[in-house]
C-alpha cells in the first residue's frame, strides 16, 4: 500500500482555477488546488502572507537595492550583486525556460503579487524600515536562486588559496582547506528496508546553514491532482527543490563541495572614449562597460562601473587596477559561473520533481539540474534507492580549481560541455548511505571537501543498536522516530590531535597538569551541560591564537595585511580572515610538518597553563548559543535560548567559530526524516517556525523542539488539518514573560533593558544595558585579564574577585557599569562615575556637569572586526552622556603610557589636560565638551 491509498482526501469541489489553504496544528501551510498552475499561485500566494518581509528582502538583494533600506552596511552586498549580473542573469534564464515552466514560475510570481500587500500589511518590519513592498518580475524567483547560492561553491577560497600560495609556497597552498565559515554543508543518510523496523527505506538529515531568521527554509505542503508533495522549499522560489516526500518518493541533498566558479584575473584599460577594453588571448578588446547607482538610506549614493568581459563580470577592482585604499599591485578579478555562461539555471527540473513517482522519475529529473551542486540520495516505495552528484561543473584545467587564473591564457579557458556527475549504489552489506561533505562520491569535482568526522560518526551509529553504546556491522532495526539520536550526536572526534598533543606536552605546572587529566579523562561530547567541552573550547581559542603568533604562519596573519584591508570588498573578507581559517584547519595544523613537532607541543603546553591559570568554569551551552541573522538591524530574538550542544565536527554541526566566539550563526536550518512506508510517521523542525511574522503564534512555536533536538510529526490526513481563511490568519501578541523567563532573560545581555540605544551608520545598533556582575562575572574576567587590557589593571583578578568588583560598582549610586551590545553581542564594558564621588575628584578641579567614563573594548571581537570599531562605539557612549542635558563635559583618565588611547581621543574631539598620580596608575586627565560638538 503506498501513501496515496492511506492519506484520507476530501470530495473535490474546487474551480479549476481555486486553491484552498490548510494548516496543521504547527501553522505549517497545506495546499490544495485543482492543478499545478493554480497550485504554483497558492505557493506564491502564501509565502507572501507568511514571509513577506523575507521575500521583500531577497527581491531587493538580488536586484542590488538593500542599502537603499538598511544603510551603509548593505552597500557591499549590493555592489557584488549589481558587478557579478545577478538580476540580469536571471532574466536570461528566465527567457530561456521551457514554455510550461515558464507558466510556472509565473503563477508563483502572480501569486507573490496578489499576496504582497496583505503580507506588508501583518509584518511590522516593513513599517520600521519605512519600506512598501515592491513588485516581483516573472524572472525575480530565478534571481532569488542565484543570490541564495552565488556563494556556495565558495569561490572567495580561492583568494585565500592565492595569498598563502604566495605567502608560503604553492606547496601550501591548500594548507587551510577545511569546510569553513564560507561554505555551507549538510547531514544525510538512507536506511534502506533492511535496516528500518518497517522494512521500507529511511531518509533524514538537516542541511547545515546560517540561521536565518525567518527561516531559510519553509515546511509546506503542494497538492493537486497531478502530485501531492510535502517538504522544505525556499521562499520565494516555486516548488519543492531539496528536500521532498512525494508519497512514492522521497529525496534529499547536500552540498557536493565541487568547485564550479573561476576567477580570472584580467588587465583593463580605459580608451580615449571613455569606454572600456580587456587583455585576451588575441589582444585588446571591448567589453560591456555601464555605470549604475546604489541609494544608501543616510548616506550618499555610490556610484558602481559594471564591466563584463568574455570571462564573466568583473566582481574586485576596476579599470585603473585601483581598489578601495589605493592598494599597490591590487586585483582586477572576473568571475565565470555556469548559469551566467548557459543561460540554464536548471528551473526545468523543480515540475519535474514534483511529478516524479519512482526513483528512475528523479534521476532522470535531476540530469538537468545545475547549481548548487548536489550529492543527493532518493528512495521510493518499491525499495529503489539512488546516490548520485547532480549538478553542472564545467570542463575546464584542474588549476582553475585551485587558483585565481590568467584570463589573457587560452590554457584556462572553459571547455565545451560538463564533467560526468558520479554515482554510486547504497552499500548492500551495511543497508546505509552517507553523505555529509566528506571528501567521497563527488571528490573528482572539488579541492576542498569537509573533514570526514560527521560522515564517520553517523555511519558508526548507524551501526548501532539505537539507545545503545555497543557497535555492530549492521545493528538491529530503526525507526524514523529513532533518528534524533543521530541528528543530536555530539562526539567531537577532531579533538583527537589536540587531546593527545596535549597527553604529552612538558614541564606541565600542577594547575596545568590537572587540567590535562581532566580533558583526557573527559569523552570528547559537546554537550550543554558539560564544562569540559568549555574547558576544551577555551583550551583550543588559545592554541589557535598561539598558532597565528607562531613565526611560521606570521605571513598570512601579520597585522599589515594590504590584500585584505583594501585590495579585496569587504563582502569577502570572512574566507581572508586568518584567525577562523587556523580555527578551522587546527587538526591539519597540529599534525602536518608546517611547525616542528616540538614547537607544537610547547604551544599546547602553553595553552594548557593559559587555560588552567583562569580557574573559571562553565557548562557548554551557557557560553556556546545561536546567535541569528536578521535583515532588520536591531532586531532582537523574542525567546530566551536554551543552552545548546554540538560544535562544528560534531554530526549536531552548531558551528562556532574557533578562537573568535563560542557563539554560532550556522547550524542546523531544518531536520527531516522521511519514512517511504508511512509519509504521516515522516517528521520535521524549522529553528523557528512556520510564520516569518513576528507575533504570530507560529512564529517561534517550533524553537523549543529544534534546540532540543526533538521534531514534529508530519500531518498528512487532511481531516486532521485546518481549512483557514488567508486574510483571518490568527495573530497574537507576544505573552507576558513568566517569572522563570523573565529571571533567565536577565542573565542574557541581548534581553536586558537598555538605558540608551543608537544606531551608527555603518557599523550597527549600539545598546548599554546594565553590568549583571553575576551572570556578567565569566565575560568581563575574560576581557580584563587580556594583555591588551593591560591598563585597565585587573590583569591577576580571578573571576570571583572581578565579580566582587562589579558587584561593589551596582550598589553605588555613583557609579554604574554597562555591556554595550553591538548587534546584540556584547562588543565593550562601559563604565560612569561622578568625579566629585571617586579618587579622580581629588587630583583636578571637578567642575559642575563634569561626568565620568571608563571604556574597555572586548578582544578578539572587538577593534580588529570593524575599521573605526571603537570610534563607532565612542560615538553611542558620547551620544548617551549627552543625552542628558545636565552633563557638560566628559572626563577620561587614561593610563598616561597608553598612547593609543590618547590619540583616539583627541581624534574625536578631546582636549588632553594635564597628568595625575594614582595610586594605581599615572594617568592623563582629557576633556569634551557639549560646546566641542555643536551642542551647547
Amino acid at each position: 500500500m503506498t501513501t496515496a491509498d492511506v492519506d484520507s482526501e476530501r470530495p473535490d469541489t474546487r474551480a479549476a482555477g481555486g486553491f484552498e489553504v490548510f494548516r496543521d496544528d504547527w501553522g505549517i501551510p497545506h495546499l490544495k488546488a485543482g492543478g499545478a498552475l493554480a497550485l504554483a499561485r497558492a505557493q506564491g500566494h502564501n509565502a507572501a502572507l507568511d514571509r513577506a518581509w523575507q521575500l521583500e528582502t531577497e527581491r531587493h538583494r538580488v536586484l542590488g537595492t538593500t542599502a537603499a533600506y538598511l544603510g551603509a552596511e548593505a552597500v557591499d552586498w549590493d555592489r557584488f550583486a549589481r558587478r557579478a549580473r545577478l538580476a540580469d542573469t536571471a532574466r536570461r534564464c528566465y527567457d530561456r525556460l521551457a514554455p510550461e515552466t515558464a507558466a510556472w514560475v509565473g503563477a508563483y510570481v502572480d501569486g507573490v503579487n496578489a499576496g504582497l500587500a496583505e503580507g506588508a500589511a501583518r509584518a511590522p518590519e516593513f513599517a520600521a524600515a519605512g519600506l512598501a513592498p515592491g513588485r516581483w518580475e516573472p524572472w525575480t524567483p530565478l534571481g532569488v536562486w542565484l543570490s541564495t547560492h552565488i556563494l556556495f561553491a565558495g569561490f572567495p577560497t580561492k583568494l585565500w588559496r592565492e595569498e598563502v600560495a604566495r605567502r608560503l609556497g604553492d606547496g601550501r597552498a591548500t594548507l587551510f582547506a577545511t569546510d569553513g565559515p564560507g561554505t555551507s554543508g549538510s547531514n544525510g543518510w538512507l536506511l534502506t528496508g533492511a535496516r528500518t523496523t518497517t522494512g521500507a527505506p529511511v531518509i533524514a538529515g538537516d542541511p547545515h546553514r546560517f540561521i536565518e531568521d525567518p527561516g531559510v527554509y519553509q515546511q509546506i505542503r503542494l497538492a493537486c491532482p497531478e502530485f501531492d508533495v510535502v517538504g522544505l522549499a525556499v521562499p520565494g522560489v516555486p516548488g519543492i527543490a531539496h528536500f521532498g516526500h512525494a508519497g512514492g518518493v522521497a529525496w534529499a541533498i547536500t552540498n557536493a563541495m565541487a568547485d564550479y566558479q573561476d576567477l580570472y584575473r584580467e588587465q583593463l584599460r580605459r580608451t580615449a572614449d571613455g569606454g572600456v577594453e580587456a587583455l585576451g588571448p588575441d589582444g585588446w578588446y571591448a567589453v560591456h562597460a555601464h555605470t549604475e547607482t546604489v541609494e544608501v538610506a543616510g548616506g550618499e549614493p555610490e556610484t558602481v562601473e559594471i564591466v563584463e568581459t568574455d570571462r564573466g563580470p568583473v566582481i574586485i577592482g576596476d579599470v585603473t587596477g585601483e581598489t578601495e585604499g589605493d592598494a599597490p599591485d591590487a586585483p582586477v578579478i572576473s568571475l565565470r559561473y555556469p548559469p551566467r555562461v548557459t543561460g540554464d539555471l536548471g528551473f526545468d527540473v523543480l515540475p519535474a520533481l514534483l511529478r516524479a513517482r519512482t526513483v528512475a522519475d528523479l534521476d532522470t529529473a535531476l540530469d538537468g539540474w545545475v547549481e548548487p551542486v548536489n550529492v543527493v540520495l532518493a528512495a521510493d516505495t518499491t525499495g529503489a534507492t539512488l546516490h548520485r552528484v547532480a549538478g553542472h561543473v564545467p570542463v575546464r584545467p584542474h588549476e582553475n580549481r585551485l587558483r585565481v587564473v590568467p584570463a589573457h591564457d587560452p590554457a584556462y579557458a572553459w571547455r565545451e560541455g560538463a564533467e560526468p556527475t558520479p554515482r554510486t549504489e547504497v552499500d548492500p552489506a551495511t543497508g546505509t548511505a552517507v553523505m555529509a561533505n566528506e571528501r567521497g562520491l563527488a571528490a573528482p569535482l572539488g579541492i576542498e571537501f569537509a573533514p570526514p568526522h560527521r560522515a564517520r560518526r553517523i555511519r558508526e551509529l548507524l551501526g548501532t543498536p539505537p539507545g545503545s553504546g555497543a557497535r555492530g556491522l549492521t545493528g538491529p532495526p530503526w525507526s524514523s522516530a529513532d533518528m534524533a539520536a543521530v541528528h543530536t550526536d555530539t562526539r567531537l572526534a577532531s579533538s583527537r590531535q589536540l587531546l593527545s598533543l596535549l597527553a604529552w606536552a612538558p614541564d606541565l605546572g600542577p594547575d596545568a597538569e590537572r587540567l590535562r587529566d581532566r580533558l583526557l579523562l573527559w569523552d570528547r561530547h559537546m554537550d550543554a551541560d558539560s564544562a569540559d567541552a568549555t574547558l576544551y573550547s577555551r583550551l583550543r581559542a588559545d592554541v589557535v591564537h598561539r598558532l597565528a603568533a607562531h613565526p611560521a604562519l606570521r605571513p598570512v596573519t601579520g597585522d599589515a595585511d594590504p590584500w585584505r584591508s583594501a585590495a579585496y570588498p569587504p563582502l569577502f573578507r570572512p574566507w581572508l580572515a586568518a584567525v577562523p581559517r587556523i580555527g578551522y584547519a587546527l587538526e591539519t595544523l597540529l599534525t602536518v610538518g608546517l611547525l616542528p613537532y616540538e614547537d607544537r607541543l610547547a604551544i599546547v603546553a602553553a595553552s594548557a597553563e593559559a587555560v588552567a591559570a583562569t580557574q573559571a568554569e562553565s557548562p557548554w551551552g551557557q557560553v556556546h548559543r545561536v546567535s541569528p541573522w536578521q535583515a532588520l538591524p536591531g532586531a532582537t530574538p523574542e525567546e530566551v535560548w536554551p543552552g545548546l550542544a554540538g560544535d562544528h565536527d560534531c554530526v549536531l554541526s552548531t558551528s562556532s567559530v574557533p578562537g573568535i566566539t563560542d557563539l554560532f550563526a550556522r547550524g542546523p536550518a531544518a531536520r527531516y526524516v522521511w519514512d517511504l512506508a508511512r509519509r504521516e510517521d515522516s517528521l520535521w523542525v524549522v529553528p523557528f517556525g512556520a510564520s516569518g511574522v513576528p507575533g504570530s503564534a507560529h512564529h517561534r512555536d517550533q524553537s523549543e523542539l529544534w534546540a532540543s533536538g526533538r521534531l514534529a510529526p508530519v500531518t498528512t490526513d487532511w481531516n486532521l488539518l485546518h481549512r483557514t481563511e488567508e486574510s483571518t490568519t490568527t495573530m497574537t501578541t507576544t505573552p507576558e514573560p513568566t517569572a522563570s523567563a523573565a529571571s533567565a532573560a536577565s542573565t542574557v545581555p541581548a534581553l536586558r533593558p537598555a538605558v540608551h540605544e543608537q544606531k551608527v551608520e555603518g557599523f550597527g545598533v549600539v545598546r548599554l544595558v546594565p553590568v549583571d556582575p553575576a551572570a556578567d562575572a565569566e565575560l568581563l574576567h575574560r576581557w580584563v585579564t587580556e594583555e591588551r587590557a593591560r591598563f585597565w589593571g585587573m590583569a591577576d583578578h580571578t573571576r570571583e574577585q572581578v565579580r566582587e568588583i562589579y558587584e561593589f560598582v551596582d550598589s553605588l549610586p555613583t557609579h554604574h557599569a554597562y555591556l554595550a551590545l553591538r548587534d546584540g553581542v556584547p562588543a565593550a564594558l562601559f563604565q560612569t562615575y561622578q568625579p566629585d564621588a571617586d579618587p579622580v575628584g581629588e587630583c583636578y578641579d571637578v567642575q559642575p556637569g563634569d561626568f565620568g567614563i571608563h571604556l574597555l573594548i572586548a578582544p578578539a571581537e572587538g577593534e580588529g572586526a570593524v575599521k573605526g570599531y571603537t570610534d563607532a562605539l565612542l560615538t553611542a557612549f558620547i551620544g548617551y552622556v549627552f543625552s542628558d542635558p545636565a552633563h557638560l563635559r566628559v572626563v577620561v583618565e587614561p593610563d598616561a603610557r597608553n598612547e593609543k588611547a590618547l590619540a583616539r581621543m583627541v581624534r574625536v574631539g578631546f582636549e588632553l589636560g594635564p597628568e595625575i598620580r594614582k595610586p594605581e596608575k599615572t594617568a592623563r586627565l582629557a576633556f569634551l565638551t557639549r560646546a566641542a560638538l555643536g551642542l551647547a
